[in-house]
């Protein structure tokens, strides 16, 4: 038995979950997701809490029976608490803006790179180097995220670029720093 996929998910007051057959919606207070699931895959809701369930013990059943229960315990997150990528900008004369709801940023291209919000999704600027996406969607969170730091990923040798807060970026020494030959 998957034991991701039977441990229970506890629905917190003010979520609301409906189901038509294999699509459940659920909606809370930073919004609503409906996502459709695998036909063999059992959903129940009661006592305020969602089950999945599987047939039988086929390779492929369990397999989506802890991916089934995993996406819809990140949705009753998603829509109770939301989710966010917290994303760093190094490098002189690197810096983000906000402006209304587009993303500008120079990366030291000729020109700023613009990245226009997508429904679902907020971009907040708490100062020129930092940029924080949020939104209730951890999957379309994550995607905007890696997009962003696409623009100019951070590089090894002297760090510059946007890297994600928590991630470490491995340096490397030039060429100067081995060691003259004569």
């Amino acid at each position: 038995m998957s034991r991701i996929g039977k441990k229970p998910i506890t629905v917190p007051a003010g979520v609301e979950v409906k189901q038509d057959g294999n699509t459940i919606t659920v909606k809370g207070p930073k919004g609503t997701l409906t996502q459709t699931f695998h036909q063999n895959m059992t959903v129940t809701f009661e006592n305020n809490e969602l089950v999945v369930t599987r047939p039988n013990d086929d390779k492929e059943n369990r397999a989506l029976h802890g991916l089934t229960r995993s996406l819809l315990a990140n949705m009753v997150e998603g829509v109770t608490n939301g989710f966010k990528k917290e994303l760093q900008v190094n490098g002189v004369g690197y810096r983000v803006a906000k402006q209304g709801k587009t993303l500008v940023m120079n990366l030291g291209f000729s020109h700023q790179v613009n990245m226009d919000e997508i429904d679902g999704i907020t971009i907040d600027v708490p100062g020129p180097n930092s940029i924080i996406i949020s939104g209730p969607d951890k999957q379309k969170v994550g995607q905007f995220a890696a997009e962003v730091r696409e623009k100019r990923p951070p590089e090894p040798y002297k760090g510059k670029g946007i890297k994600y807060v928590d991630e470490v970026i491995r340096r490397k020494e030039g060429k100067a720093g081995k060691g003259s030959k004569k």
